[in-house]
């Protein structure tokens, strides 16, 4: 796959932006990296004019940005994500540097996978449940005492750092032949309905508090990236599992 096609397959995700000028900005960063594809999960203002007069020439980013009230939707068709945080959170997730990250999404992208890359609030970052959704953190090495990074900043190092891995001389090989696409965003989250719900089903949780659970089998699926034909396998399973507890419950 050539490096234009490559292209395509990546979205830059900004999640509840406050501020329309930073929608703006990371416009103007994606579209100097050779990127087009901006999607916006419950941004506070937009469309706005700041955010405009921020996007200089990248004005038709804007445009065709894609305004979403819930991150599933923003996440629609991707199998792979990577969440930037500036801050280590309770979400145990692999920790990779920017350059890492890069390596990591182009690597899926040339499985022919759509990639998504996550950028939070400006004040308070990606929440835990929103960092359960990717594959790995990002973490720009900034220093300690003023680690905070301007969100179009944030947008615009891991912007240069695609850029950059892609004009590499080592491009990944060909994706390896498969029968099944992986499962996308979309497909995972209902899994994960199907099994919180399976678990409540056979009283798994004997009354615990089901999040740190929930967030560790996120972690575990996550890692392994089921294809789309693993995935039904998985809810054949938990559907069995289902009408053996309605049986064992008397219900028919």
């Amino acid at each position: 796959m050539n490096p234009p096609d490559l292209v395509s397959l990546f979205r830059f995700v900004l999640v509840r932006t406050s501020h329309p000028g930073n929608i703006g900005g990371a416009a103007r960063a994606i579209r100097t990296m050779g990127f087009t594809r901006l999607e916006l999960v419950a941004p506070q203002r937009f469309p706005d004019r700041e955010a405009d007069a921020l996007a200089a020439n990248a004005v038709q980013v804007l445009a065709e940005a894609g305004v979403h009230e819930t991150l599933v939707g923003g996440l629609a068709g991707t199998s792979f994500a990577l969440g930037l945080s500036a801050r280590r959170r309770g979400v145990n997730l692999p920790e990779l540097s920017p350059r890492e990250g890069a390596a990591q999404a182009l690597a899926a992208a040339a499985r022919g996978e759509q990639v998504a890359l996550l950028f939070g609030n400006e004040r308070t970052g990606l929440e835990n449940e929103e960092l359960a959704t990717c594959h790995a953190m990002v973490r720009i090495p900034s220093v300690d005492d003023f680690s905070s990074l301007n969100l179009a900043q944030a947008v615009q190092v891991m912007a240069y750092e695609l850029r950059l891995a892609m004009l590499g001389d080592a491009l990944p090989g060909p994706p390896p032949e498969n029968d099944e696409p992986p499962a996308d965003a979309g497909q995972m989250e209902r899994f994960y309905a199907h099994l919180a719900e399976t678990l409540d089903d056979i009283d798994f949780h004997k009354g615990r508090e089901p999040t740190t659970i929930m967030l560790r089998l996120r972690k575990l699926f996550q890692r392994a990236q089921p294809d789309q034909r693993e995935l039904r396998v998985l809810h054949g399973i938990l559907a069995d599992a289902q009408r053996m507890a309605m049986l064992a419950g008397g219900k028919r």
